[in-house]
């Protein structure tokens, strides 16, 4: 069979394929762009996750630093007080001593076989410490004197005190 077609009907039918071949190509070119910009979207998305889990990482990080310096700086402080406080308490011993050394003309030294065991300002505070190391109660004498009459080396004598001046008192 064979068909008789018009020419300003095929002129139109080629007028139409052409409009509808550059509709076409408009819309592969407005599907190749919404495809680009689809590819761009998504790889801006995990960029975008992947600096979001970084800055999640660094901000944990950042929080388990800021404890660990808390804590640190709480420690300081508390260690700060507690030198305050030992500042303090030298003051008043040193206060205390002055005023005591301001009024002693002796000291008593206390000694262990000749060696130097403590130095106290009163007979009775250096007896009371040598009886809290064991020494007797009683028999506390000033020297002992050997057999021959010469007096018994510091060495021979377990405990003994022995009042010496401060400064220029004698």
């Amino acid at each position: 069979m064979i068909r008789i077609v018009r020419t300003s009907t095929l002129t139109a039918l080629h007028t139409s394929l052409t409009e509808a071949q550059t509709a076409a190509s408009v819309a592969r070119e407005e599907a190749d762009q919404q495809r680009w910009a689809s590819e761009l979207a998504t790889d801006s998305a995990i960029r975008a996750e992947n600096a979001l889990e970084k800055l999640q990482t660094t901000a944990l990080q950042q929080a388990v630093d800021v404890a660990h310096l808390t804590g640190e700086l709480e420690a300081l402080r508390a260690q700060s007080l507690l030198d305050t406080e030992d500042r303090q308490a030298l003051r008043t011993l040193l206060r205390v001593a002055r005023k005591q050394a301001s009024r002693a003309a002796y000291v008593y030294v206390l000694l262990h076989f000749g060696e130097v065991h403590s130095v106290h300002a009163t007979w009775d505070a250096a007896e009371i410490a040598a009886e809290a190391e064991g020494a007797p109660r009683t028999g506390w004498t000033s020297l002992a004197t050997l057999d021959d009459g010469t007096p018994t080396p510091a060495s021979g004598v377990s405990w003994r005190i022995r009042q010496l001046p401060l400064g220029g008192a004698e």
